[in-house]
C-alpha cells in the first residue's frame, strides 16, 4: 500500500506547475473533449434537463401580476417568492450573502468542487447545450481534429457556418433570459416590439450580453473554470484528506501498464505443461490460469493506462495525478473508466466520488472539527436570517420633524409641530387610505399638509403632517410621541418621534 502511495505522490508533481490547457511557450491548447456516456452522464443529463426548465421557466412565473423573482439592481428593486425588497432591506442582502459564502465553504470542504460539474450554468450550458451542439454537427473529438485541420473546403464552411448560427442563436435566448430577471419580462417584450431607437440602452445591453455568453461558449470554454471562476482557486485551501472529490484509487490502480494479452488471460492463452496446471491445459482452472500468468508478468494494477479519462475531460487534466484545481467533479472520467473496466472483467469505481482517507485507509468520515464549526456557523446565520425576514414589515415609514421649525401656538390654544415623513412600501399592495394616530398622548390630532398620501406598490411616498398636541398635555419641553399607521383600519406600521414644546 505504502510503496504504491510513494509511486503516485512523488512522480506526478510536474503537472502542478502549469495548467493543462497552455503549453511550454505560453499558447492555448484547444480542449477536444471525447464525447462520454454512461451512468453518471445520465443523472447529470436529467438533473440539467430539470434545471434548464427552471432557469428559463422562472422569468415568467407571476404572483399578484408582478414576477416572483426579479433582480432589478439597476433600480434597486428585488423579489424573491413573490416578495418585494429595496434599498432598506440591504441588511438582509449582507446577512444573505454571508450564508451563502459558508454554505459554499461548508459543501466545498464535504463534497469538494461538485457545484461545478452538475449545478453551474456555465458547465451545463457548455456540456450539454453547445458541446451536444458541436457532437452533433462535427461529430467527435476526432472528427473535430481532422475538420480544424482540414484546408477551407464546402464541408468545414457550411458546418462551422452552422454550428456557430446556432451558438449565436442560443447566445441570444440566454442574454434575453438573463436580462428578463433583470427588468422583467414585460420590459424584454417592449425591448423587442418596439423601435430599437426608443430603447437603445436596452438593446445595447442584450448585444452585450450575447457577445459575452458567444465568447464565452465558443471561444473561452474551459478557461472560465481553470482561469477566471474565483471558486477554482477557493477550493484548494478548503479541501481537505477528508473531503469528498473525484478521485482516482492509485492504491488499486498504480503501477499502472497496459493491456497484453497474458495480462488479459484466456482459457485459449494456456499452454500445455504448465508448472502450475494439474490438468495439462484441457480444463484449466481459473486460479491455475491466474498463477501461470503472474509467473510470466509482474504485479500490474488495475489502470491499463488508456487515457480515455483524460480524452473525456473537458479541462483536459489527468485526473490520476491527483485533485487539481482545474477539476470541475464533473464525473466523465468515472464513466469513462467504468466503462472500460468492465471490458477487461475489472472492479469499476477505480476513479470515484472518495477522500484521500477513504482511498489509502478506507475511511470515510465527513464530520470533523472543521465542518462542524462551519455548520454552526451556518446555523447560526440561517437563524439570524429567518429572524430578520419574520420581523420585516412589508411598509417602512419615516418620520422626522422638519429642519429649523419650532413649535408654533395655534388659534385654538394648541402646539403643533411640523414633520416630515416617507412611506416606504415594499410589497404588492397599494393603498391611498392612509391614516397616522398618536396613540400615547390624549387630545393628539394629525393634519395632513395638501393631500393624503397614496400608497402605491414598489414606490415611496412622501409628504408632511402637523401634530398638535393639547398644553396641559405637555410636562416638558420634549414629549415622546408614539405613532401608529394605519391602511383601511389596519395597522401597518409604528414608530416613535419626539415632540417640542414651549419650557415648564
Amino acid at each position: 500500500m505504502e510503496e504504491h502511495f510513494e509511486y503516485t505522490e512523488v512522480t506526478n508533481e510536474e503537472h502542478r506547475d502549469h495548467i493543462a490547457t497552455v503549453d511550454s511557450k505560453g499558447k492555448r491548447i484547444w480542449i477536444y473533449a471525447k464525447k462520454v456516456s454512461g451512468k453518471f452522464f445520465n443523472y447529470r443529463q436529467v438533473l440539467s434537463i430539470f434545471l434548464l426548465i427552471v432557469l428559463f421557466g422562472l422569468p415568467w412565473l407571476r404572483h399578484d401580476g408582478a414576477p416572483v423573482f426579479l433582480f432589478n439592481i439597476l433600480e434597486g428593486k428585488f423579489i424573491l417568492f413573490g416578495n418585494h425588497f429595496t434599498h432598506q432591506d440591504f441588511h438582509l442582502f449582507v446577512v444573505g450573502m454571508l450564508t451563502a459564502v459558508v454554505f459554499i465553504i461548508l459543501f466545498t470542504a464535504i463534497f469538494g468542487r461538485l457545484f461545478c460539474g452538475w449545478i453551474c450554468p456555465q458547465t451545463i450550458f457548455m456540456e450539454m447545450v453547445f458541446r451536444r451542439i458541436e457532437f452533433a454537427i462535427e461529430g467527435d473529438a476526432n472528427a473535430q481534429k481532422r475538420l480544424n485541420a482540414s484546408p477551407l473546403n464546402f464541408d468545414k464552411i457550411w458546418k462551422k457556418a452552422l454550428k456557430h448560427g446556432i451558438f449565436i442563436l442560443f447566445s441570444i435566448v440566454i442574454s434575453h433570459t438573463f436580462l428578463s430577471y433583470i427588468i422583467g419580462t414585460d420590459e424584454v417584450g417592449k425591448l423587442i416590439t418596439s423601435n430599437p431607437a426608443e430603447h437603445w440602452q436596452g438593446l445595447l445591453a442584450m448585444v452585450i450580453f450575447t457577445i459575452v455568453f458567444y465568447g464565452v461558449f465558443a471561444r473561452l470554454r474551459e478557461q472560465v473554470c481553470t482561469t477566471i471562476c474565483p471558486y477554482g482557486r477557493l477550493q484548494g485551501v478548503l479541501l481537505d484528506e477528508n473531503s469528498l472529490a473525484v478521485a482516482y484509487d492509485f492504491v488499486r490502480g498504480e503501477p499502472r501498464g497496459k493491456l497484453t494479452k497474458a495480462r488479459q488471460g484466456k482459457k485459449s492463452d494456456c499452454k500445455d505443461g504448465c508448472s502450475t496446471c494439474k490438468t495439462n491445459g484441457s480444463t484449466c482452472p481459473s486460479d491455475a490460469l491466474n498463477d501461470y500468468f503472474t509467473e510470466l508478468t509482474p504485479k500490474l494494477g488495475d489502470c491499463i493506462d488508456c487515457k480515455l479519462c483524460v480524452q473525456v475531460c473537458p479541462t483536459g487534466i489527468d485526473i490520476r495525478n491527483g485533485t487539481q484545481l482545474e477539476c470541475v467533479n464533473c464525473t466523465a472520467c468515472m464513466d469513462a473508466c467504468d466503462e472500460v473496466m468492465l471490458k477487461i472483467d475489472r472492479p469499476t469505481s477505480l476513479i470515484r466520488i472518495d477522500s484521500y482517507n477513504g482511498i489509502v485507509h478506507q475511511k470515510k468520515s465527513i464530520w470533523n472539527t472543521r465542518v462542524a464549526a462551519y455548520s454552526a456557523v451556518l446555523v447560526a446565520l440561517i437563524g439570524l436570517e429567518s429572524f430578520l425576514f419574520m420581523s420585516r414589515n412589508p411598509v417602512e415609514t419615516l418620520f422626522l420633524r422638519t429642519p429649523g421649525m419650532l413649535f408654533q401656538k395655534t388659534e385654538d390654544n394648541q402646539i403643533s409641530n411640523l414633520y416630515n415623513y416617507q412611506i416606504i412600501n415594499k410589497s404588492a399592495d397599494a393603498t391611498d387610505d392612509l391614516t397616522f394616530k398618536v396613540t400615547n398622548v390624549q387630545g393628539a390630532t394629525v393634519t395632513f399638509v395638501g393631500e393624503k398620501p397614496t400608497l402605491k406598490k414598489d414606490e415611496i411616498s412622501e409628504g408632511a403632517v402637523f401634530i398638535k398636541l393639547p398644553p396641559e398635555q405637555i410636562k416638558q419641553s420634549k414629549t415622546d410621541l408614539h405613532i401608529e399607521v394605519y391602511s383601511k383600519g389596519q395597522m401597518i406600521d409604528e414608530l416613535e418621534t419626539t415632540f417640542f414644546g414651549p419650557d415648564k
